[in-house]
């Protein structure tokens, strides 16, 4: 049984970004994966 002042439920508020898709033919070079799987630049 719920006894008064339990706690039993949380909400988060958070804001939803809509995203904006520009459609390309072809993909640029990018620096992206360069230093090696995992790498953190350290």
């Amino acid at each position: 049984m719920i006894e008064d002042g339990e706690r039993i439920c949380q909400m988060v508020i958070a804001a939803h970004e809509q995203a904006e898709w520009i459609e390309v033919e072809e993909l640029g070079a990018t620096d992206r994966g360069t230093g090696g799987f995992g790498h953190t630049g350290v």
